[in-house]
């Protein structure tokens, strides 16, 4: 089993390392990086590892920010001093935590885990571990979305929030309309994407579409409980504000 380690306090790493060959003295500790642009390349220039360990604060940013630049199909265990509130959002999520100092049965319990978990059974997707991943982040920093991660075919993009111009749900698939007047398939639903995107950039205007304010080029009011707009390149002329998030939406709009 072949493992990276992501952590920037030395001794840290190197008593994870020592805990992890007691444990299991068939792991190979594959990789040390210690910030996240080293995490960056070490992942884009050698094989994925079995598991990777990394903690969330790092000297040049949080380890989240790896997920935006690299797709990482493996298991994520992180290794946190935060407390209740942060580790309620792991286990919600379903991604693997490990408090500090690690404990040696604490650190087995984990790895038997992840051993039995559809990680490695190839039942989970990195685009579902993605999505959780950018769940836990927001529920620990209160900071939104900056940019996403997609895959078209061969090729792997990341879409900075400011580019977005409105999503929207079509036959249980959520789309993007990017500035460049691209349409993006995205992995996420609204309901995800609603809870990722800075409410004050984005507005879920109904069950269809969540809109940016640079998206909408007209409104027209119909009556006092109805209002059409009209979003840029996009052809549905039939896009209505829900009854219900009418006040909400002038509020938005007048910010």
């Amino acid at each position: 089993m072949k493992i990276l380690i992501i952590e920037d306090e030395p001794l840290a790493a190197e008593r994870l390392e020592e805990l992890l060959l007691k444990c299991d003295p068939s792991i190979e500790v594959a990789g040390n990086c210690d910030s996240v642009k080293g995490s960056v390349k070490w992942l884009m220039e050698n094989p994925l590892p079995d598991i990777l360990f990394l903690d969330i604060q790092l000297g040049d940013g949080l380890s989240f920010e790896i997920f935006e630049q690299v797709a990482v199909d493996c298991p994520v265990i992180f290794t946190t001093a935060y407390d209740a509130y942060a580790i309620e959002a792991f286990s919600l999520n379903s991604i693997g935590y490990l408090l500090k100092p690690v404990k040696p049965d604490e650190l087995k319990s984990v790895i038997e885990k992840y051993k039995a978990s559809p990680y490695f059974k190839g039942k989970t997707s990195a685009s579902q571990q993605q999505i959780a991943l950018d769940q836990v982040r927001q529920l620990l920093t209160r900071e939104y979305k900056k940019r996403f991660l997609v895959k078209t075919g061969l090729h792997i993009r990341s879409i900075p929030v400011e580019e977005i111009l409105y999503l929207y749900s079509l036959e249980k698939a959520t789309y993007v309309m990017i500035n460049s007047c691209k349409t993006v398939l995205f992995d996420h639903t609204l309901e995800q994407l609603e809870k990722l995107l800075d409410p004050s950039m984005f507005f879920r205007i109904n069950r269809k579409y969540i809109v940016s304010f640079d998206a909408i080029i007209d409104m027209i009011t119909f009556s006092h409980y109805k209002l059409k707009i009209k979003l840029q390149n996009c052809s549905d002329e039939d896009i209505f504000i829900s009854r219900d998030r009418m006040q909400d939406f002038k509020e938005w709009l007048d910010r």
